[in-house]
């Protein structure tokens, strides 16, 4: 249905106004995020200029190694951790890629080293047994250079002297490793005072290279003049005083080790500087021994044969070693069809010249005015056990007239036969002189001699046992016959002792007559002694007065 149009006027609408509001106004809801945004971008920059520095370790192996897990210590105090483990770029090694604290950063310079602490037992030394509970890790050893560094090598084995530790480095040489290894330790009068810290090989493989470290402050007994000598095992000596048992300690002994020693006259010298070199001589004698300043080197020609004879063998005067065979050589003479067997000795003159002052000064002079005076070379047996020859120099008066040979630029000290040969030329004369005796003349008068002496042994027998069985029975009556006086008479002696016998009555009064007669025969005397005349009167007859 239409509704009709309503005419009427229609209701007046108030118009609206319209407020205009600003474009950028903040709203409080706005506050948060921005707030947010602002501490996670303080919490970001914070973290960057916090966050410690990332390097890398080459190793020759990821034992113990696992990413977030494995710790990096410094002194024992937790400083990163290992991130990725990976393979190098040729795969023979693995790289542990490590994330550090800020405050290690100054630890990372070149020579600062790395190693995976975990347990080790390896000679003398027991280390990492705490990481049975706890884990490997990677232990640091900060050094102290100035060059900054983030690619590294790590060590196989951990450091025997850590860079803080005061003390000094120094260089052996030595022509053999012998039993030593690395930690074998040092000795300075039978003290441990440092370890053998490192070794390789010369580069022309002459020699070992050793690298030692003293403690302090025992390196100051470390002069020029030092020696060091291998210390492993033991030596022994045998004297006039007995057998001698020298060790430096048991460890030494089964290990291996390091001593040292100043002389005397050098004691009060200045320590020797940081990584100053040394020899590492063998044993202690040829340590201690004097250098020799001057070597001259001879040949000998011996007649006999050098079997015995080795390079080494002391050259000996007197019992005093003066120098060592260097060579033994094989010489063929092709003019006289002749091979001959050169010995070339090494001889040290000083030790023959001493501290004379008026000593003579070259000493090829000296060598030529010994031999002039009879010095001759002789091979000698220096042990019956092992039949080793040495070279022995001494004077032979008797000997011919002979000087210093210098022929094909090498000078010959003249020999003599050895003692040996003497003793086998001497056998050999006799040999031959019971070789010319007419054998068979002497045994067959031997076996005579024999003969006749067995006869007259045969015939001593029977004569004894035919005197044996005549004698006996008459032997044994004497000796009843014997036995029956002896008993007589001791029974006589009885009766002769006893204080009332017969006979010492008699003997008694005899006695006493005796006596009385030898007052009379005193009495006598003193009256011829005053009346010297009564011999012709008389006593009757008394002088006229």
């Amino acid at each position: 249905m239409v509704q009709p149009p309503n005419h009427q006027d229609p209701v007046r609408i108030p118009e609206a106004r319209v407020t205009p509001h600003r474009r950028w106004s903040l709203q409080l809801v706005w506050l948060i995020p921005l707030v947010a945004a602002l501490i996670g971008g303080w919490l970001a920059v914070k973290a960057v200029l916090e966050r410690g520095p990332t390097i890398n370790i080459t190793f020759s192996t990821a034992e113990g190694l696992e990413p977030q897990k494995t710790r990096v210590k410094y002194r024992n105090l937790d400083i990163g951790r290992v991130t990725a483990v990976a393979f190098s770029e040729d795969r023979t090694k693995v790289v542990a890629t490590l994330e550090l604290s800020k405050q290690a950063e100054p630890f990372l310079v070149a020579d600062t080293r790395f190693w995976v602490v975990r347990p080790r037992v390896s000679g003398t030394q027991v280390s990492g047994l705490g990481t049975l509970l706890s884990g490997a890790y990677i232990g640091m050893d900060a050094g102290t250079s100035t060059e900054t560094k983030r690619e590294f090598t790590g060590l196989d084995v951990p450091p025997i002297v850590t860079v803080d530790l005061p003390g000094r480095h120094f260089q052996l040489r030595a022509d053999d490793l012998g039993s030593l290894d690395v930690g074998s330790p040092i000795y300075f009068r039978r003290i441990q005072v440092g370890s053998i810290v490192a070794y390789e090989l010369d580069p022309n493989g002459a020699g070992v290279k050793l690298r030692a470290f003293v403690n302090a402050p025992y390196d100051h007994h470390v002069k020029a003049d030092t020696r060091f000598w291998q210390a492993s095992g033991f030596d022994v000596a045998l004297d006039a005083s007995g057998i001698r048992l020298n060790t430096e300690s048991v460890t030494s002994m089964l290990m291996g080790g390091v001593a040292f020693q100043t002389p005397a006259e050098s004691v009060k010298a200045p320590p020797a500087p940081a990584n100053a070199n040394f020899a590492l001589y063998p044993d202690r004698g040829m340590a201690m021994r004097l250098p020799d300043t001057a070597e001259e080197t001879y040949h000998v020609i011996f007649a006999e044969s050098v079997r015995g004879l080795s390079v080494g063998a002391p050259v000996d005067f007197r019992g005093v070693v003066i120098g060592e065979v260097s060579a033994i050589d094989v010489d063929f003479d092709p003019k006289q069809g002749d091979v001959r067997i050169p010995v070339e000795i090494r001889l040290y003159p000083d030790r023959l010249r001493g501290k004379a002052k008026n000593a003579v000064a070259d000493p090829g002079i000296l060598i030529e005015k010994l031999v002039d005076r009879g010095l001759r070379a002789q091979l000698r047996n220096g042990s019956l056990l092992t039949g080793q020859l040495f070279v022995a120099l001494d004077f032979f008066p008797d000997e011919p007239k002979a000087k210093v040979l210098r022929r094909a630029g090498r000078a010959e000290i003249p020999a003599v036969a050895g003692s040996l040969q003497e003793l086998q030329a001497t056998l050999l004369g006799l040999a031959r002189k019971i070789d010319k005796l007419p054998i068979e003349a002497v045994v067959a008068d031997l076996r005579k001699s024999l003969q006749a002496l067995e006869s007259a042994l045969g015939a001593t027998e029977r004569t004894a046992k035919r005197i044996d069985g005549d004698l006996t029975p008459q032997a044994m009556r004497t000796l009843a016959d014997l036995s029956r006086t002896l008993t007589t008479t001791e029974h006589a002696v009885e009766a002769l002792s006893a204080e009332n016998a017969p006979m010492q009555r008699d003997l008694r009064e005899t006695l006493r007559e005796i006596s009385r007669a030898a007052e009379a025969l005193r009495g006598l005397a003193d009256y011829l002694e005053r009346n010297p005349g009564a011999i012709l009167r008389g006593r009757g007859e008394e002088p006229p007065k």
